[in-house]
């Protein structure tokens, strides 16, 4: 594979998470061969540039000018720039607008090649010791209290490994709702500024963590890699059930084959849930 970069193409580039030797050396030669490099925080990623003597300029994409930058962009590429797309940490569209603009690339027929890097979610999920043969990233719950809880109703019954990403400030609220949720017992790991000088990686129970920060101040960006549940102790809320039926038939699937499916992961009765479904009103 050549390492000069194909005319008209988007790179999708990770970069580190925490440790500058985490970059790879094709993430290096991308970025110092493409015509421009889209960048969440062009100060930010001005500090990896220097590091790595990178002079290619830069421009700004980010979640509050992503409007009119993809149309920029992809006039650019149509007219044979290639141009490498970061986030400030991680792979770019994890969480971050950058999806979006690989989407718009998607559908007008534009080239996207990934530069493959660290990932927050998987570098804490490879450590955390639960089980990862299954699992589902998250990203961030809704930051009002309402919306978090009923989004963490929809997921008490998930049996796969659940992967969330939270700031400091919210740590203790998101903390106390996914105990409340998803009950006291189920296990949890804590990875804090991973790859970082002061990378920490506590596990634990939901409540120890609760206790753990009761007096402790989060601090750094967490990720936080929660068990699923047991098969065997799943307990759903009518609420929660009702509220997993009304998103299988917002799917456009009838109420008997959306009790039917979540009678399979919930170990209850499909008649059971289909008499539950019936006293959903549909829009």
């Amino acid at each position: 594979m050549s390492n000069s970069p194909e005319p008209g193409t988007l790179y999708v580039v990770g970069t580190p998470i925490g440790n500058l030797e985490d970059m790879t050396f094709r993430a290096v030669t991308t970025l110092k061969t493409v015509d421009v490099i889209a960048a969440e925080d062009t100060r930010h990623t001005g500090k990896l540039l220097q590091h790595f003597q990178i002079s290619t300029p830069q421009i700004a994409y980010h979640h509050h000018n992503r409007s009119q930058r993809i149309p920029e962009i992809l006039d650019r590429l149509q007219r044979g720039n290639a141009i490498a797309l970061v986030t400030d940490a991680g792979m770019p569209g994890i969480s971050d607008p950058g999806y979006e603009l690989v989407k718009a690339c998607a559908e007008s027929g534009v080239s996207v090649v990934p530069i493959p890097g660290v990932s927050a979610s998987i570098t804490a999920l490879s450590v955390s010791g639960l089980d990862s043969q299954r699992f589902t990233f998250e990203g961030f719950l809704p930051t009002k209290g309402k919306e978090r809880r009923e989004r963490l109703e929809q997921l008490a019954g998930d049996v796969r490994t659940l992967i969330f990403y939270e700031a400091p400030h919210r740590l203790r609220e998101t903390l106390s709702d996914l105990a409340a949720v998803l009950g006291k017992p189920r296990s949890i790991v804590l990875a804090r500024e991973l790859t970082k000088r002061f990378e920490e990686i506590w596990r634990g129970t939901l409540e120890e963590s609760i206790e753990r920060y009761r007096e402790r101040e989060p601090k750094g960006e967490y990720t936080i890699v929660v068990a699923g549940a047991s098969s065997e102790s799943i307990v759903l809320s009518e609420e929660a059930l009702k509220a997993e039926l009304q998103q299988l038939m917002a799917q456009g699937i009838s109420r008997s084959q959306a009790s039917r499916q979540l009678a399979q992961s919930s170990q209850l009765s499909r008649r059971q849930l289909y008499q539950l479904a019936l006293t959903i009103e549909l829009d």
